[in-house]
């Protein structure tokens, strides 16, 4: 019974992050998208709320490396990760307060901000497969 409450626990704790990345993707798709008119369509949004979503899902609590000898090198899962996040959040700060304030900011801060949603996201994608892929691989589970 502890182990299926704890796997439930867990699953609504990833659900959550990835609705926290959709919503992040959505307020970035609706600042780049209502500054570049090519962009102003409704599979921008839901790509962009798609990639929030699967980032945030994967890339936040990645397994980690145990501690000790064998694993002194850096986690490269960890440091994307934590980048990734970093920089998706952030952009998404910004996104809102450009929305909220009505700001217009100049196109390249734009541009800029797609740019850094993407990178963001695409360095929580890698790291989450790449930490689960090394669990997997391994055998093992190193997340505590």
């Amino acid at each position: 019974m502890r182990f299926r409450v704890r796997k439930a626990a867990h699953v609504f704790e990833r659900v959550g992050l990835a609705m926290a990345g959709a919503a992040c993707g959505l307020f970035v798709g609706a600042y780049v998208g209502s500054a570049i008119p090519s962009l102003t369509t409704q599979g921008f949004l839901i790509l962009m709320m798609g990639l929030g979503a699967i980032g945030f899902y994967l890339g936040i609590d990645t397994p980690q490396l145990p501690f000790d000898e064998a694993h002194s090198a850096i986690d490269a899962a960890e440091l994307l990760s934590s980048a990734g996040t970093l920089c998706a959040t952030l952009i998404a700060l910004g996104s809102v307060a450009v929305i909220v304030l009505r700001l217009e900011p100049h196109i390249l801060w734009t541009w800029l901000a797609l740019l850094g949603w993407i990178a963001g996201v695409a360095m929580q994608i890698v790291a989450g497969a790449k930490a689960r892929l090394r669990t997997s691989v391994g055998g093992r589970d190193h997340a505590p």
